[in-house]
This record gives structure tokens, sequence and C-alpha cells, in this order.
């Protein structure tokens, strides 16, 4: 019993606050992922498997419109250049725009003829697409060896410090003072060596400098290291607050367009019956392709942030195991549920950094499951959908 608990004892809580940022950040690009899930299942009642694939292809969208702007390897090794919020704001657009007309071309030619059909067949259809953008793809896109957006597009690099608590004002007079002595031992040392044979081979004098430099550099280096754990900062990296505020920006915004708006109307009638909505006027083909655009554009805004700010490097299969955990926080806040999708994305995100914080890396993955199933035992619906029990 007690080997099981010295894991959770040499937890380190002071970077417990800094740990629930990052996964904040985490959290902001798949719920940006997740809206589109959520989005395409309210009004067809489909898992379009392929979204995925369309944050994938914005990501590379932003790749190809960085170096477009002159971000390229080739160019950063002739000039160095120096990128502004407007360079970030044409690969924001340029990847919402691919992505929404990927997005439309995929419901075209592969959804809307199976609509009709039973929804395995539209199942096995969004697999295929999938599997299709993820191979074929890699004919056309350069993934040997993966590139990635270099870091000087994005000049909101760095973070924001916050000091939560400051060292004690002795602990910084006794630092002060042991970088004056450690400088003074460091100069009679050095100023030693030039009567000496070597550094190798020193005088009794040149013995005792040499011990007092190093004493004096040991006790400075422990006075650093108290400073260091009794005065803790909170640091929030530009970028993932930048898509933070994104994501809730665009959550807002497709709320109001929903609940709101005569398109919104217009897709909560599909959703609940299309030939219904149809007798009624409505465009039922527009909704499922509007409906398309925003999810599309959503995962490519999500795409454009997390290559930029994240910085990973790019294949065909960048956003498969992101696009699975966005399925996971979608269902985990009730699918369908637009602040549902937002809050699931957080939990899983907060879930998965604590694990790792935890130093339980290998778990990182597994972690979102079991909370599915934990949730899904307790409250079929989600955490914010309804429990309504539909035949599929």
């Amino acid at each position: 019993m007690v080997h099981q608990l010295l894991p959770i004892a040499a937890v380190d809580f002071n970077t417990l606050p800094q740990q629930l940022v990052l996964g904040i950040g985490i959290g902001a690009v798949y719920a940006l992922v997740a809206l589109g899930y959520t989005m395409v299942y309210g009004v067809l009642k489909l898992i379009n498997f392929a979204h995925a694939e369309v944050f994938m292809l914005g990501a590379y969208t932003a790749l190809f419109t960085a170096w477009y702007l002159g971000f390229s390897p080739q160019s950063l090794q002739a000039l160095e250049r120096e990128s502004s919020w407007l360079n970030l704001l044409i690969m924001l657009l340029a990847s919402m725009v691919i992505c929404a007309i990927i997005g439309v071309i995929i419901e075209r030619f592969a959804y809307r003829p199976m609509r009709s059909q039973p929804r395995i067949a539209i199942l096995i259809t969004a697999i295929g697409v999938s599997l299709l953008l993820q191979y074929g793809g890699a004919l056309f896109l350069p993934v040997s060896p993966p590139p990635s957006i270099d870091e000087r597009v994005n000049p909101y690099r760095g973070a924001y410090t916050i000091t939560l608590s400051r060292p004690s004002d002795r602990l910084l007079g006794q630092k002060e003072e042991l970088e004056r002595q450690y400088q003074e031992s460091n100069v009679a040392f050095e100023k030693q060596l030039e009567k000496e044979k070597s550094r190798f081979d020193l005088s009794p004098q040149g013995i005792a400098l040499r011990n007092a430099k190093q004493e004096a550099e040991r006790a400075l280096r422990k006075v650093t290291d108290e400073i260091a754990a009794s005065g803790r900062e909170l640091k929030l990296p530009r970028g993932q607050m930048i898509m933070l505020g994104a994501t809730l920006i665009l959550m807002l915004i497709l709320r109001h367009l929903v609940l709101y708006t005569r398109t919104g109307r217009a897709m909560r009638a599909a959703s609940h019956d299309f030939d219904t909505a149809s007798l009624m006027g409505i465009s039922v083909d527009k909704i499922v392709t509007v409906t398309f655009i925003i999810g599309s554009a959503l995962a490519g805004a999500g795409a454009m942030m997390q290559a930029t700010f994240i910085g990973t490097p790019l294949t065909t299969f960048y956003g498969v195991s992101l696009g699975v955990k966005a399925f996971v926080a979608a269902v985990l806040g009730g699918i369908g549920n637009i602040p549902g999708a937002v809050l699931g994305a957080m939990v899983l995100a907060i879930a998965e950094t604590l694990v790792v914080w935890a130093d339980g890396s290998k778990w990182k993955d597994a972690i979102a499951f079991v909370i599915l199933i934990a949730v899904l035992l307790f409250k079929p619906g989600g955490l914010l959908g309804s429990s309504k029990v539909e035949k599929v």
C-alpha cells in the first residue's frame, strides 16, 4: 500500500496551476474540432470521420500560406524576416476558407448521394473518405521529412508571467551576497591561475582558492534552488491564450447563429426531420452545405492555431489522434450540444494534462476513453446532452 502511494506523494503540487493552464490551451484546439463534429451530427445525425483529415489539410494550408508569405526554409536562410498579426490573420482565413471548400466537396460528392441509404453505409463512406485523404494526400503533400511552420511566423512567442508568490527578502539578500562572494572568489582564482603551471597542477594556495570558489558556487546554487521553490510564477503562453480566446469567440458566434438567426432556425428544423423541413420551404441541401462549411471552417481555424502556436511537424496523419479525442470530447459533452462540445474538450484536455503531471504519460491517451465510459454509464447523453434513446 505504501508503495502505491509513493507516486502521488512525489507529485509537485507547485506545478499544478501551470499544468492546468497548459491543459486549457490544448482544450481550445480540441473544442474547435469537436464543434465541427457536433454541428454535422446535430443536423445529419452523421459522424463525419473525415473531419480529422479536413483538420490536417487546414494545417497544410497554413504551412503553404506561411511559405507564400516568405517564411519558407529557403527564404529564412537568406533573410531574417519579422512577422506581424496580419500574417497570422491571412493564414487563419486561408485555412478556414480552404477547409470550408473541402468540407463542401466531401458533403456534395461523398455524403449527399448516400443520404437515403442506411446509416451504416454512410458511416463506411466517411471512413473511406478519411483513409483516402490520409493516404492519397501523402502522394502530393510534403511528408518526409515532416515539415513544420517556422516559429518566426508567430509574433506572439513567449508567455505572460504572473507572480503568485515572491521569495522572502532574506533569501534574496542571501543570493545577492553569495553572488558577490562567488564573483570575488572566481576573480581571485583566475588571477592565481596565471601563476600556476596548469589548471590541473595547482599549488596549495591555488587549491585553496579553487575550493573557496567551488564552495561559493555550491552555496549560491542552494539558495537559488530555495528561491525557485519558494517563489511561484504562472506562465501564460501567448499563443495558447489566443487559441482560447478565439475558441470562446467562435463558440459564442456559433451559438448565436444557431439560436437566434433564420439559418439557425432552419438548421434546428432540419435536424428534427428533413421531409417536414422541406415541406415548410427550407432548402435541406443548402442547410447541410452551410453546416459543413461552418464545421470545416472551425477545423481549419483550429488546425492553423495548433500548427502555428504549438508547432508540431505535419504529416497526412496529423489529425488522426486529435480527431479521435475531439470526437470523444463531443460525445462527452453531449454530441449535438455546442457548449457541451467545448466543456467536453476542456474536461478531456485537463484530465490528460493531469495524468501527465502525475507521471502517467503512458496512460494519457487511454484516459479519454476511461472518462467517456464513466460518463456514459451514468449520463448516457453526455454532460450537457439529453438522454433520448435513438435507433441507429
